[in-house]
């Protein structure tokens, strides 16, 4: 079998311009520099404990956060084909308002430029084969905290003129009140119209109370916050959105998930006997309404998963509440979880994702093609 295509739909990139931004802030997000040694990003409250050295606060950043060239080198050297880069958290949401709409046109701007700058003659009406080259196309961020929503349908209709964004990344925090807040209905209108894929990313997981309280927490660095926090962070989010029935009021809507929608794959069924027997809701004699379409039928048809779970477990998951093989998604979540050797050059994070994927599928290879990379190009229109 030849190599299939591979595209990595869930890869970030922080700009040059937005990395200026973070240096000059003092409080999370912000980036230190010390005198000596790595420059440190500090985007989770846990991190800003000031009993911690500031010098070893947040997880060190290098260039392949920002180099796009190193970007390249990575995906050369994982054989991967094409990439849908997008701004990792905490993306714009801590923005004051008068500066959101200004920040997300330029931040858009840049990875349009970064995407055409790198595609063979960055020219969109020109029909080149995805493998076998580097490309790159990606998923715009949005002014979330602007004053008025109005101001975000804005920028989602004015992707539309960026030929190489597929989408739009955002976390769960929405406008500040969750997913659930019935002022994003206009921003989920603007995407079920426009026909932009969602791709939702955690970001502050779950208090540090949740773990045992900031010592614990801080004694076991990341793992609890990202393994734990993260996954229920996004299982949560979109629960939200279920029971307050956006999904009913837009069905179009297409979201994707990251880490392959967290624990929602596993934790389906409970939800939905939840929501069958809870007292609340009209069906059931409450006075509130209620979602009217199953959280099954959801994960069928609104629901995309990418296969950032490292194991053959939460694949199957993944694909068992999805209903087929052709809505997930290769990822490799690039530039977090480096190699801890200097030199070594395969990304541990990376080659486990294959892997899970190879055993997932054995002896199906086009299923195997499929999540590599020929569902991410047929749903986001690549060729």
């Amino acid at each position: 079998m030849s190599k299939p295509l591979v595209v990595d739909i869930h890869t970030h990139v922080y700009p040059p311009s937005y990395m200026a931004m973070l240096r000059a802030r003092k409080t999370v997000p912000y980036i230190h520099d010390p005198e000596q040694g790595e420059p440190r990003l500090i985007i989770l409250s846990s991190d800003d404990d000031p009993a911690i050295p500031i010098d070893q606060r947040g997880r060190p950043v290098d260039s392949s956060y920002s180099d796009i060239n190193v970007k390249l080198t990575f995906m050369q050297q994982h054989g991967i084909d094409s990439s849908v880069i997008s701004l990792a958290n905490p993306w714009l949401d801590f923005l004051d308002p008068s500066e959101a709409q200004e920040w997300a046109r330029r931040i858009n701007d840049d990875l349009e430029e970064t995407c055409a700058s790198v595609n063979l003659s960055g020219n969109p009406d020109q029909k080149l084969p995805l493998k076998g080259r580097s490309s790159l196309f990606a998923f715009a961020v949005l002014p979330l905290s602007a004053p008025s929503p109005d101001i975000i349908v804005e920028e989602i209709k004015r992707l539309r003129s960026l030929p190489h964004v597929r989408g739009v990344i955002m976390g769960t925090s929405g406008l500040g009140n969750g997913l659930d807040d019935e002022k994003l209905g206009p921003v989920w209108a603007a995407l079920e119209e426009t026909q932009l894929l969602l791709f939702l990313h955690p970001h502050y997981g779950l208090p540090n109370e949740a773990f045992g309280g900031a010592e614990v927490t801080a004694r076991y660095g990341h793992v609890l916050p990202l393994a734990l926090g993260f996954p229920l962070e996004t299982t949560i989010a979109v629960t939200r959105m279920l029971l307050s029935r956006v999904f009913d009021k837009f069905p179009r809507l297409q979201l994707l998930l990251a880490h392959s929608g967290g624990t929602l794959p596993f934790l389906a069924g409970r939800i939905e006997s939840c929501i069958m027997h809870e007292r609340n809701f009209v069906k059931n004699g409450g006075n509130v309404p209620g979602p009217q379409r199953s959280i099954w039928e959801i994960l069928k048809t609104n629901i995309f998963l990418d296969a950032v779970v490292y194991g053959v477990a939460g694949l199957k998951a993944a694909v068992t509440v999805g209903g087929a093989t052709d809505r997930l998604m290769f990822g490799t979540d690039h530039p977090f979880f480096p190699p801890l050797t200097e030199g070594e050059k395969d990304w541990l994070s990376v080659t486990t994702n294959y892997k899970a994927i190879e055993e997932t599928f054995k002896d199906e290879n086009e299923t195997v093609a499929a999540v590599l990379g020929g569902n991410a190009a047929r749903i986001l229109s690549l060729e």
